[in-house]
């Protein structure tokens, strides 16, 4: 067990510093009580988004929390993902001196995100059956490595890494070991959150831009550890998350059954697509997936690519990324969708 397990000693000193900025929504606690708001320079004219939103969120954490089984205080939600990725760089890596580790073939922000903080991108290949090679990932680390990116399930691959693999490198990675869950519910494998007691450096980000259906609202939650939202919260932006985003958020929350309902039938069109596929002579490999998602290898994905697109149908091309020679990733869509893809794809020769 490495022994670096204080949090403070990983943030950027300038962080720990920090006094952040305190809002009028701050400041005034709302004690239910009908009160005049002559605090916050606002237009007094009501328009439902006159007012500057929560800036905590409470209603859509309290809501979150029931579902997933932890505290409130334990999330931070941000503006899509993106930005709870860009707030840990910015909070735990010095600019020009810090490095991370990411793992290719993965989400493409990763090394993006990296870039635009001057922070030095480690990369070590996933295996040739799409899983973290712990030895080598270790190897590449020294004191200045400060977090580790688990895309898992995986994009593009779709696949759940070893539950094995993941808590070796929790055990001895020094830094935060940053698992990406944007496409867990559509896995039969038990999120991570379930473990957040047991590793101080497990932070935890999902999203509501797949399951649930709101990728047009921009909402990414992040899920660790109190202190770590703490130091998260010191650098976030006072309205990161707009009243409209809050308001449509919150009522699909509670949609339970219907969320439930559709990640189920989303389910049901991997499983009939996959069939499909093994009959489609130009398909080599169909790889398996957790996601919403299936990674097929073609003869020649570019042209395959382009195929399709003259027949109406948008796919992703992955042969670009490494381990991704000749494939193509396939969303699952609606039954009517499907159809139009699978047929689009048998007419192909």
């Amino acid at each position: 067990m490495p022994t670096n397990r204080n949090i403070q000693n990983l943030v950027r000193e300038n962080v720990k510093n920090l006094k952040p900025y305190s809002s009028a929504r701050d400041e005034y606690k709302s004690t239910g009580t009908e009160m005049v708001f002559l605090d916050a320079n606002e237009n007094p004219y009501q328009t439902d988004v006159n007012r500057y939103p929560d800036p905590h969120q409470r209603n859509v954490k309290d809501e979150l929390a029931k579902i997933k089984g932890i505290k409130p205080e334990q999330i931070l939600l941000g503006n899509g993902s993106d930005e709870v990725l860009d707030l840990l760089f910015r909070a735990f890596c010095e600019p020009g001196k810090d490095n991370v580790i990411t793992l290719p073939p993965t989400y493409g922000m990763y090394k993006v995100l990296s870039e635009i903080n001057n922070i030095e991108n480690r990369e070590v290949l996933l295996s040739k059956d799409f899983e973290p090679q712990v030895s080598a990932i270790l190897d590449k680390t020294d004191e200045n490595s400060k977090l580790l990116f688990l895309c898992s399930p995986n994009n593009p691959t779709g696949n759940t890494f070893s539950e094995e693999k993941v808590e070796k490198l929790l055990q001895n990675f020094n830094g935060l070991v940053i698992i990406d869950e944007a496409y867990i519910d559509f896995s039969g494998k038990e999120s991570w959150l379930n473990r957040l007691q047991e590793y101080p450096n497990l932070v935890i980000t999902q999203t509501l831009s797949k399951a649930y259906g709101m990728a047009g609202i921009r909402l990414g939650i992040c899920c660790a550890s109190e202190e770590i939202i703490e130091i998260l919260k010191k650098i976030k932006p006072p309205y990161n998350v707009n009243q409209l985003t809050q308001q449509r958020a919150l009522n699909r929350i509670v949609d339970v059954d219907n969320v439930k309902s559709e990640i189920a039938d989303i389910l049901k069109g991997r499983e009939e697509l996959f069939k499909v596929l093994l009959e489609v002579p130009y398909v080599e490999k169909i790889y398996p997936s957790d996601a919403n998602f299936i990674l097929v290898k073609v003869d020649n994905a570019t042209d395959r690519y382009n195929q399709l697109i003259e027949k109406g149908i948008v796919i992703r091309n992955r042969t670009t990324q490494p381990l991704c020679e000749n494939t193509l990733r396939l969303t699952v869509g609606t039954t009517q969708e499907n159809q139009k893809l699978i047929a689009a794809l048998k007419s192909l020769i």
